[in-house]
């Protein structure tokens, strides 16, 4: 492998709160090492058009607390292509790029795990994303303040659904996984949260209602992932509306709301660690490698195993939910 002196970072997908954070940390590592940083707009769609700029430490100065990404992130299909990843190749070798970092989520990984397998480009990705989704790291970037933001929202529907006694299905991100709904549901003393996981094993509506989970309660509050296979939280209203018809529903979707605002200081504190270890691990000669954080440990992930494992969900956590719920 080539010497490494530029490295170029991009986020790409959707945002996450904390991404600013990682930035920072990325290129403020990388300079303190030696290393020359440009920051490339719009992710792999900046690095087909060009969108490349020189980093230096006052270019992230005063964000890692703010939300989004001060890279922006877009979608690419180009990318997608042979002619679009060597048309990438050619703009990054006219920056003089010799490494990437990648900072985003399962889509991300992967683009970056095909482009470095055809270029031979170092590559390491970092974990950004509020889904929680990706193996081998417990936590994402991003997670954390998704899931005060879906706390939030909770502690204020509760009232509500109180006061009228009703049964509110509150729809939260997570269309292949239910990290978000699961420990959304116990961090706010929700009833039931249906998700991915769980539906292609039970039908958990029924379940549910079946078991009498309103025996002792005069409203309540189910968390459901997006996720076709759940039937999202329309879907399942409708249902109640039809089979259980007993019961007064109202839908919540929470939407994009729970991407934004300020990342919490969990996550600062996480993409500042990852940023630095990305930096670190290029050191190492690490390539193609996504940054973990396992038992509060940094730990690295090869890309085929951070995109084509599951994550599994802590059977644990659904058991104490369903305890908790009479």
């Amino acid at each position: 492998m080539a010497t490494i002196k530029t490295i170029g970072i991009l986020t790409s997908g959707g945002d996450a709160p904390g991404m600013n954070a990682a930035i920072r940390a990325v290129t403020r590592s990388a300079i303190y090492s030696g290393f020359k940083v440009k920051g490339i707009y719009r992710g792999y769609r900046g690095l087909i058009s060009n969108e490349i700029v020189d980093f230096k430490p006052q270019n992230v100065s005063n964000i890692i607390q703010h939300g989004g990404t001060i890279l922006k992130t877009a979608r690419c299909k180009e990318f997608m292509t042979e002619e679009g990843r060597q048309h990438a190749y050619d703009v990054m070798k006219q920056h003089e790029i010799d490494a990437l970092i990648v900072i985003g989520g399962d889509g991300s990984l992967s683009g970056a795990r095909q482009f470095a397998s055809e270029f031979d480009v170092p590559i390491v990705g970092l974990p950004a994303t509020i889904d929680n989704d990706l193996y081998g790291t417990d936590h994402t970037i991003g997670y954390d303040t998704a899931l005060n933001t879906i706390m939030w929202c909770v502690d204020r529907i509760r009232d509500t659904a109180t006061s009228h006694e009703r049964l509110f299905f509150i729809e939260v991100m997570g269309r292949t996984a239910g990290f978000l709904a699961l420990s959304g549901a116990l961090a706010t003393g929700a009833e039931a949260a249906i998700i991915p996981e769980i539906s292609i094993e039970v039908d958990q509506l029924a379940e549910l209602i079946e078991n009498g989970f309103r025996n002792s309660k005069n409203s309540s509050i189910v968390l459901v992932a997006e996720s076709p296979i759940t039937g999202g939280a329309m879907g399942l209203a409708e249902r109640v509306r039809t089979e259980y018809p007993q019961y007064d529903t109202r839908v919540t979707i929470l939407g994009h709301l729970q991407r934004g605002g300020s990342p919490t200081a969990q996550d600062r504190i996480l993409a500042t660690r990852m940023g630095a270890a990305a930096i670190d691990a290029l050191i190492e000669g690490q390539r193609n490698v996504m940054i973990g954080d396992h038992n509060d440990q940094i730990v690295y992930v090869p890309f085929s195993k951070a995109i084509r494992k599951d994550k599994p969900i802590d059977r644990d956590l659904v058991e104490t939910l369903r305890r908790l719920s009479i």
